[in-house]
């Protein structure tokens, strides 16, 4: 961007994994998925994107199951 404000933007983190393997650990790929996200997400403040909360969760949930907790639709 040249010289100018960075048009803010908004950013949700939606993590999902399709099986409930390893869920119960104390970190999982849940958790990995967010903080590279979050991550992310820092790395392009100076873009104006700034993390939305709360954390939207799939744990065990497949793809074609369309019963999802967080379907991305909801997170509009």
């Amino acid at each position: 961007m040249k010289g100018g404000v960075a048009k803010p933007v908004r950013c949700a983190i939606y993590t999902r994994v399709s099986t409930d393997q390893g869920l119960e650990q104390n970190f999982n790929s849940l958790d990995a998925q967010y903080d590279a996200s979050q991550a992310y997400i820092r790395s392009q403040a100076h873009a104006g994107w700034t993390l939305l909360r709360p954390k939207y969760d799939d744990g065990g949930f497949s793809g074609g199951n369309t019963d999802m907790m967080c379907e991305p639709a909801r997170l509009t």
